[in-house]
């Protein structure tokens, strides 16, 4: 291998080099990375958590602010291009690739378990089963999708606008110039790819529990470690042969058969479940979370250990952050010949609205049979094993057989579709922004991402993984608010030109 070769590969080489360093860390030495990884997580929450909530709030009033402002009608790339993906679709591959599997492991598990543990005042009341759909829809609401708009917008545009590589970069020329080019542009590229190796396998490592979970309430499979070794090894393969379909055949496909059973899932849990209930919960859970979406933005424990905001909020925040590179990545791939405020709309408004319903149905109906039915079994069920989380919802519904099984479908499509993006993006991001990677490059990637899943469940499972979230998405969130001013400056100058265009 010749020096120019190292050279135009350096990403994919140094990014390769220290994931599988942590590998060997992680297989070898597991007590010394459970330490570690707290020792890091403990400092990021009590010393930098206010970064996280002071960038997550910043991003959101950022996206607002790109929708009401006179760029709105800039389109991504040629006045002249159109979207290469219709509506529906492009809808369905944005939620696949942003929300997917955590979404359907969450929206039952976190509402009952802030009822139980609320992150104030008395669990098993009124006032904490307001709280618990509140702060769910806190948590998988505007931030997160504000988070993806923000680093996807500034991926297109830089990408189709001004015909820069499609790597995360790109996105900071009017404030780096041809250094992107360099040592400071590779810097940002390898901690792009590093934060997303384990942002993504922080959901499969999820995805693998709650597959293990499914298996073994449809089929009395032992949930062990060992069986969710096996179950990634297994969703691996499914995705390996996927990718070498390529973006049009077989992520689109995928998402879209998600996105069909997703909705069939929904509409049977709100035809079975308490109807009227959901509704009502849904427009009331909306109105608390606006309400007081400034005072939850902002929250800190500065007199105490602040325990729940960090195995919470901050912990939502740096996963959103951590997943950033490959999501933007992908919307912008996905997302060419489409004006501003549609794409904000697209990406910000329509997935959170989607996003809250889903929670108001699975959440809603777990709170109405834990409070207001008062079978506080299935609550204590959920909270000691949320991987089983939907499956002991399904048990208390009619036609429950179908439910899970149906649920279990939808479970390994999104692992795979997540897998299966998250690998054609990283190919994108190590090739040099190469908008269709080699297969050998995705499959490496592929295979990696889910040893490192492997060695985090290993090492200590859903706490393990989270605290390595946060560790490895802090300075991406640094990086992305520079995006930002690097964005209005782009998109200040493609504006004068539109105007000056339009004089003559």
């Amino acid at each position: 291998m010749n020096f120019a070769h190292f050279k135009e590969r350096s990403v994919f080489y140094i990014s390769l080099l220290l994931t599988i360093i942590f590998i060997v860390w992680g297989i070898f030495f597991k007590k010394s990375l459970a330490n570690v990884t707290n020792h890091i997580y403990n400092y990021s929450i009590d010393s930098l958590g206010w970064i996280y909530l002071a960038s997550a709030l910043f991003f959101v009033l950022f996206s607002v602010y790109i929708f009401f402002s006179k760029y709105g009608r800039i389109r991504l790339g040629e006045p002249t291009d159109r979207p290469e993906f219709k509506t529906s679709s492009w809808l369905a591959m944005l939620f696949g690739a942003g929300m997917g599997i955590g979404i359907v492991y969450w929206s039952v598990a976190e509402p009952v378990t802030h009822y139980v543990t609320p992150p104030y005042g008395e669990g098993y009341t009124d006032a904490s089963a307001k709280l618990a759909m509140k702060y769910t829809f806190f948590h998988w609401g505007l931030h997160p999708w504000a988070i993806y708009a923000v680093i996807g917008l500034a991926l297109a545009f830089f990408q189709y606008n001004k015909k820069l590589p499609a790597s995360i970069s790109s996105a900071f020329y009017p404030l780096l110039g041809d250094k992107i080019y360099g040592p400071i542009g590779k810097t940002i590229d390898i901690l792009a790819v590093f934060a997303t190796v384990f942002g993504i396998a922080t959901s499969l490592g999820f995805g693998a529990l709650q597959i293990t979970g499914g298996l073994h309430a449809l089929l009395d499979v032992p949930n062990t470690l060992t069986i969710q070794i096996i179950v990634i090894t297994v969703a691996t393969i499914l995705f390996l042969i996927s990718i070498t379909t390529g973006l049009e055949k077989g992520i689109q496909y995928l998402s879209n058969t998600a996105m069909i059973l997703s909705f069939l899932i929904m509409l049977l849990v709100l035809v079975l479940g308490p109807t009227f209930v959901i509704f009502n919960l849904f427009f009331n859970s909306m109105g608390n979370y606006l309400n007081d979406f400034i005072q939850m933005s902002l929250r800190s424990a500065p007199f105490s250990k602040g325990e729940w905001i960090g195995n919470w909020t901050l912990f939502y925040w740096a996963w959103w952050i951590a997943w950033a590179p490959f999501v933007g990545m992908f919307i912008a791939r996905v997302s060419k010949g489409r004006t501003i405020k549609e794409f904000i709309v697209g990406v910000l408004v329509v997935p959170t609205l989607g996003t809250c319903f889903w929670v108001a149905i699975f959440g809603g109906t777990a709170l109405d049979i834990v409070h207001n039915l008062g079978n506080h079994e299935l609550a204590k069920k959920i909270v000691d094993n949320v991987s089983l989380s939907i499956f002991y919802l399904f048990d208390y519904l009619p036609l429950s057989s179908l439910l899970s099984v149906i649920g279990f479908a939808v479970v390994i499509t999104y692992y795979i579709t997540v897998a299966d993006t998250s690998t054609f993006v990283l190919g994108m991001l190590s090739e040099s922004g190469n908008l269709n990677p080699s297969n050998k490059i995705k499959i490496t990637w592929g295979v990696i991402q889910s040893l490192v899943a492997v060695v985090l469940l290993a090492a200590g499972g859903l706490t393990v993984l989270q605290t390595v979230s946060i560790a490895t998405a802090l300075p991406f969130a640094i990086i992305m608010v520079f995006m930002c001013w690097s964005l209005i400056k782009g998109l200040r100058n493609e504006y004068k030109k539109i105007t000056q265009k339009e004089k003559m």
